[in-house]
């Protein structure tokens, strides 16, 4: 299945059924009078986020979304029956927004919230609403009304506790699959992951996170260069950053990681001021470890030498985190 974050559609909430203008026939009323019965509202199209769903592939393909059309009222007082609501499944995570005027109608960041997004129309009144004292036999019935319709624009911010960023390469992919069950595609060359991936980590005891991996951030990112800045939407509800910078590579670490944060900082002040731990990642040998104390020389921030290969400092490294992804700190908006 494709990864889908971001998708434009239409809805439509379903017509309203026309009201019945209708006499009674019964054989012992012979003055008869107006019996004609309302029409059915029209349904409404909801969107609904569930945990079950990680990406809007599934909505993708579709120009309109309508919910069902009321049923018309008929004789002896019979309305007719209320559209059916069309309920959309979302990810949790998932912005709602006005595709007209670009602003937020609502953010489904949490299981068991929903939201309609396009109100069935009202069933028209049939004769019976008419009758008054003066008028016993009207004639008269309403039509029904035509349900909201507008255009739709969702994205997708995964719901993930920790980010992880660093430039193509730097062991993401790696430390995400030494952590969790997930399987992102590991690879010696750049740009091996083109879609976010989320793990679940298990800390000591019964402690879990959501772990996510982005797709290599290079210089120039935020002005679209190579993959861009498309993704980083999905680190800003993390609670931590983990600046993973490849310390047994050819590059330059203290520049790998001025490059990130660089980066970060061009997409948004927030993001940048994010918690974070820096964290040398393939430190393997005598060398890698002198370049991974350099950083946290050249930086003034304390860095965490770890090898997914070896299992080196991966404990350390999770004890370190779990302050920040605890259930009692706020999650950013």
């Amino acid at each position: 299945m494709l990864f889908v974050d971001e998708i434009e559609f239409s809805v439509r909430g379903g017509r309203g059924g026309d009201g019945c203008a209708s006499f009674r026939h019964e054989k012992f009323a012979p003055r008869g009078g107006p019996d004609g019965g309302d029409g059915g509202d029209g349904g409404s199209v909801v969107l609904r986020p569930t945990p079950h769903e990680n990406t809007l592939y599934h909505l993708a393909g579709r120009a309109c979304y309508e919910a069902g059309k009321g049923q018309p009222g008929s004789g002896r007082e019979r309305a007719g029956r209320k559209g059916r609501d069309l309920v959309l499944d979302v990810p949790v995570g998932t912005v709602v927004l006005d595709a007209e005027r670009g602003n937020v109608l609502k953010d489904l960041k949490a299981e068991g919230m929903s939201f309609v997004v396009a109100s069935g129309g009202r069933g028209g009144k049939g004769n019976v609403r008419f009758a008054t004292a003066t008028n016993r036999a009207p004639r008269q019935c309403e039509g029904g009304r035509p349900g909201e319709e507008r255009r739709l624009r969702l994205t997708l911010k995964l719901l993930a506790d920790v980010g992880l960023v660093g430039l193509p390469n730097a062991g993401k992919s790696t430390l995400l699959s030494r952590l969790s069950r997930a399987r992102p595609r590991v690879a010696d060359y750049p740009f091996t992951t083109l879609e976010p991936c989320l793990g679940i980590v298990e800390a000591s005891g019964e402690r879990t996170f959501v772990m996510a991996d982005l797709p290599g951030l290079i210089e120039g990112a935020h002005r679209g260069k190579g993959l861009g800045d498309r993704f980083l939407k999905h680190i800003e509800r993390t609670r931590v950053l983990l600046h993973l910078v490849d310390c047994a590579g050819d590059g330059e670490p203290f520049e790998d990681y001025s490059v990130v944060v660089r980066e970060l900082a061009d997409y948004s002040d927030e993001l940048a001021r994010r918690p974070s731990l820096l964290v040398a990642t393939k430190c393997e040998d005598d060398r890698s470890l002198e370049r991974a104390a350099e950083l946290g020389a050249r930086t003034g921030r304390e860095v965490r030498a770890i090898s997914s290969a070896t299992g080196r400092g991966l404990r350390e490294l999770l004890d370190a985190v779990w302050p920040f992804v605890s259930e009692e700190r706020p999650r950013p908006s």
